[in-house]
């Protein structure tokens, strides 16, 4: 028996997006289809390279293949992606996503999820960019080892000049820390912040972006609503620690994102520090600062609870040194961020999705 191409897409059509709810035909995810014999090859373009289900969904492509055509066919399969984008992207055209990393509470870990979400989406295939909006207490230049290192910038033809975001790890990082002597305070005031944080978006040459992670600084301030207003937002990421004082902060973080005027997508709420453990005694979990906080956050502002980040003494040595502990693939770190960010990707898809069909 022939095969032919609509045997093969007819039978792909079985194959469901469990999150889009649509088959794969009609999400145009199936490119480049060649037969030749028995053997059928083509290309799985999902909607973000940090797919936590791009091995389920090709097991069972192939699965469709043999039993609704060919038990005998040889597949060859591909995958690759294309980053969806929302409607509104009037401003910054080449960056399709803006993730925002929020908490009411200083000290919770925000840089340091940042930093780590980048590398996790970088490593995964994604062009990635990062912006330390902490304009106060930058973090970004330590946990990349970049202290005292300054952009360089270039001139465009209609003589407009733009900075060029340092690139490490294979991610393009733009903080205030650049510019600033590292041992002087920034006594600014709010609209001269605000228009130092604009001038990172608006004044550098980013390129092509799939994710723009931008590190917020603690609270609800003038620089959160600047950049709300201001770019068309993917979505915010909520990081938080067990303990209620943190807490209490973070609902007010949350609330913030949902308040008319401001209205932008909350992916989530990671929990941090969520628990401790010794390196000597890797099973072992001590809830020093409570238990499931951020579970109960999540499930009181109904959104997704990403997963939990253990406090453990290396990722603190790693951040210290300018190295991501999720760079480690030996890491159970590495995991757990590669899962949070396969996670933020996947809901960021749903929502461009949803958007679309709007």
């Amino acid at each position: 028996m022939i095969i032919t191409e609509e045997q093969v897409l007819a039978a792909l059509r079985n194959v469901e997006d469990p999150d889009l709810k649509k088959d794969l035909v009609t999400l145009h995810m199936i490119k480049d289809l060649k037969i030749e014999d028995r053997t059928v090859a083509f290309t799985l373009e999902l909607t973000t390279p940090a797919c936590p289900m791009k091995e389920m969904l090709k097991n069972a492509c192939i699965n469709a293949i043999k039993h609704f055509v060919a038990a005998d066919a040889v597949i060859e399969l591909n995958i690759t992606s294309r980053v969806t984008k929302p409607l509104d992207t009037t401003q910054l055209k080449a960056i399709k996503n803006i993730i925002l990393v929020s908490s009411g509470k200083g000290g919770v870990g925000k840089s340091t999820v940042s930093s780590n979400l980048a590398v996790t989406l970088a490593a995964d295939g994604a062009k990635v960019g990062l912006i330390d909006a902490d304009i106060y207490g930058p973090s970004v230049p330590i946990m990349f080892d970049l202290v005292g290192a300054k952009p360089s910038a270039r001139e465009t033809e209609d003589g407009k000049t733009l900075i060029l975001p340092i690139e490490k790890y294979g991610i393009k990082l733009l903080s205030l820390g650049f510019f600033a002597d590292p041992d002087q305070p920034v006594p600014w005031r709010g609209p001269m912040a605000s228009n130092a944080i604009k001038q990172l978006f608006n004044d550098a040459d980013w390129g092509e972006l799939d994710y723009l992670i931008v590190d917020l600084p603690p609270g609800t301030g003038d620089i959160h609503i600047t950049i709300s207003q201001s770019f068309p937002i993917a979505g915010a990421v909520i990081v938080t620690t067990p303990q209620q004082v943190a807490l209490a902060d973070t609902r007010k973080g949350l609330a913030m994102f949902r308040m008319p005027g401001i209205n932008i997508p909350v992916l989530g709420v990671i929990e941090n520090m969520s628990y401790f453990t010794p390196e000597e005694l890797p099973n072992n979990k001590y809830y020093i600062f409570g238990k499931d906080g951020g579970k109960a956050l999540a499930t009181q502002f109904e959104v997704p609870f990403l997963g939990e980040i253990p406090l453990v003494q290396g990722i603190t040595a790693a951040g210290d040194k300018g190295q991501p502990i999720a760079l480690d693939q030996e890491s159970p770190l590495c995991a757990a961020f590669s899962e949070i960010a396969g996670k933020i990707a996947q809901q960021i898809s749903i929502n461009n999705v949803q958007t679309a069909n709007c």
